[in-house]
């Protein structure tokens, strides 16, 4: 699955709540919201968009007082951005900062830690030692190595394996009182965790400004604006496996088969809708679907439509959408070499499976409908197999 990185504001209530420390910040897209900010002499104002090197970008403003707050956040939207945190300024000093980080591969989970935490931290790769997680894993001594008691430690482990982290950086951050405090903590998660753990969702998500596509904003834009819930990572632009998925559950399945038969890197994009959308929100969201399939530069292409059995979706209501996004592009599809393959059941699948078969063999892209008698991986097996022919 896509890793994905959570807001700093997400990030830093996770980890104090996980260490029992209170945090304090603000999450703001503009000066109007500055409202509630208040208490506090001075504060930190930065971008809280997945930018790296923040500092050196001078995307974070220090020692900022509540009268300039609206300025600084200014500042920082006048240059594209739509996400800034506030949070309280607190002064200390460079010699105090250390980092720690966490992350897993197939070998287990672990720990790395240096006493020289801060921007400059990976000039100085030597200082930091890694700590292998093991059964019998002498939690006292890396409390001692670095000064974070081994309740919160644990804590931190136990925060990282619950909520789908793929890494969980805290840098820097400083021993005040014998308390832990974060100054900065960066999270990736791993994409389908999110359909596994409450402690995060979609929306605490963030790209990089020139990361983000417009048909992503757009899937945004339209889940913020739906009581249906839709979402779309592009993957690969170039890639001829198009997903169009309903349910977090199915998709999940459909996306680690695709990689399982070793074809990840050919899978365009990565999402699903749910919620029973009506026809005009599905008819939207396939239409950004359609513009990748359209300006991918793949020779050959498939779109494969899929989703488990639904209890209430109206099959019917959405492949109405699907059909109308279709017929729009139909020429165009065609001359791209696309073959889409259907695998849907639930309420009125009996004619929405019928009337898009019938689209699809008009527009002259059909490769495969099939209702719930066959398996959804038998069915995405069809559409890979497709790309062959």
């Amino acid at each position: 699955m896509p890793r994905k990185k959570l807001s700093e504001f997400k990030s830093k209530s996770l980890v104090n709540d996980a260490i029992g420390s209170s945090y304090v910040g603000w999450s703001v897209k503009d000066s109007s919201e500055i409202g509630p900010v208040s208490g506090y002499e001075s504060y930190v104002v930065k971008v809280d968009q997945a930018i790296k090197g923040r500092f050196k970008k001078g995307l974070v403003l220090l020692d900022v007082k509540q009268d300039g707050l609206g300025y600084a956040v200014k500042e920082l939207t006048d240059k594209g951005y739509s996400s800034v945190l506030i949070e309280p300024f607190f002064e200390h000093s460079n010699d105090a900062e250390r980092y720690l980080f966490v992350s897993r591969d197939r070998e287990g989970y672990y720990f790395a830690y240096s006493a020289k935490g801060g921007v400059n931290v990976e000039d100085n790769p030597e200082t930091i030692k890694k700590f292998k997680i093991s059964d019998d894993f002498d939690w006292a001594n890396l409390a001692k190595i670095t000064g974070i008691p081994e309740q919160n430690l644990q804590s931190l482990l136990k925060l990282f394996k619950d909520s789908y982290f793929v890494s969980l950086e805290i840098n820097p951050f400083v021993i005040e009182k014998g308390k832990v405090k974060p100054l900065d903590v960066a999270i990736e998660v791993d994409d389908a965790g999110l359909y596994f753990t409450n402690n995060w969702n979609y929306d605490d998500t963030r790209k990089a400004k020139s990361q983000i596509r417009e048909v992503e904003e757009q899937v945004r834009i339209l889940n913020d604006n739906s009581p249906a819930s839709f979402s779309l990572s592009v993957l690969n632009p170039n890639g001829s496996i198009f997903l169009l998925l309903s349910g977090g559950g199915a998709s999940i399945v459909i996306a680690d088969e695709v990689h399982n038969l070793g074809l990840g890197s050919e899978l365009a994009n990565y999402g699903e809708y749910s919620g029973n959308p009506n026809s005009e929100e599905t008819y939207l969201y396939t239409k950004q679907i359609l513009r990748l399939i359209l300006d991918s530069k793949s020779k050959q292409k498939v779109l494969f439509v899929g989703g488990a059995v639904a209890n209430f979706t109206d099959i019917a209501k959405t492949f109405s959408g699907i059909i109308k996004a279709l017929n729009e592009s139909a020429d165009l599809l065609k001359d791209q070499n696309l073959k889409v393959y259907v695998r849907r059941g639930g309420p009125n699948q009996e004619i929405g499976l019928l009337k898009i078969e019938e689209a699809l063999k008009k527009y002259g892209i059909f490769g495969g409908v099939y209702n719930p008698t066959t398996s959804i991986t038998k069915a995405l097996g069809y559409a890979l197999e497709g790309l062959n022919k």
